[in-house]
């Protein structure tokens, strides 16, 4: 466990960072995600694809989204488009916030119901874009994800203890500076969500990046491992601290 931070009599208090556990880092084999081709993008043929129950989605090697792409890697991008309901079904049961740290197998097939497999493989989900109004999923991104590919993912945080912070009961509010922590993992690695015990904080008492323990192999990218993530603030403080890199 992590240890410290100060409390509101200046003096040393311990506060609760859950371990890592490598349960977070399982692929969702359950779902393995069914996808065909499609050669062409453009509005026009997205709103068709959509309009017959699937996403237009696209595949490829995250390092295409560096300055200086390696070429050798387009030959892994692909159109794809997926089933909708299929998709929805995974956000049901993966839960939307931790989509887009989760990975999934997925197979292109030639075609709706064909057994003819084009390509296969480990993908991460990286963005879900949404109509603003309807909220209608547009269109999704994948990367591959095989075992040993590093992979820079915005891991999700989930507070847990709030019933039992001394702070919280005493009527502090607690302030949550960060929604996610950004690492470079492993493909294997990555976990699903970071889960932050809050449970021992009292008024004034932080939890810190530096204070988050996962898997060794994950690298935090930070400029300032100092920032705090949470923070127990008094009510009559005002307006919450902000915080930005």
């Amino acid at each position: 466990m992590v240890q410290w931070w100060r409390s509101a009599g200046s003096h040393l208090r311990t506060v609760a960072v859950s371990r890592w556990s490598s349960s977070g880092f399982r692929c969702s084999h359950y779902h393995t995600i069914q996808a065909i081709p499609r050669e062409c993008s453009g509005s026009r043929v997205a709103t068709r694809d959509r309009r017959q129950g699937r996403i237009p989605a696209v595949v490829f090697f995250q390092n295409l989204l560096e300055k200086n792409p390696d070429a050798r890697l387009a030959s892994k991008k692909h159109l794809i488009t997926v089933e909708k309901k299929q998709i929805k079904a995974i956000l049901n049961s993966v839960e939307a916030p931790f989509f887009c740290s989760t990975r999934f197998p997925l197979q292109i097939r030639a075609g709706s119901g064909s057994s003819h497999l084009l390509e296969s493989g480990t993908v991460l989900p990286i963005k879900i874009h949404r109509d603003e109004e309807s909220g209608q999923i547009l269109n999704l991104v994948f990367v591959w994800a095989e075992d040993g590919k590093e992979l820079k993912v915005d891991v999700p945080i989930v507070f847990k203890g709030e019933d039992a912070s001394p702070g919280l009961q005493k009527g502090g509010i607690l302030n949550k500076v960060r929604t996610s922590l950004k690492y470079l993992c492993p493909s294997e690695h990555i976990p699903t969500k970071i889960l932050v015990d809050v449970s021992n904080l009292d008024i004034e008492d932080r939890i810190s990046m530096r204070d988050v323990e996962v898997h060794p192999s994950l690298k935090l990218l930070s400029k300032n491992e100092n920032m705090p993530i949470c923070k127990i603030v008094p009510t009559s403080s005002g307006n919450k601290e902000s915080v930005c890199e």
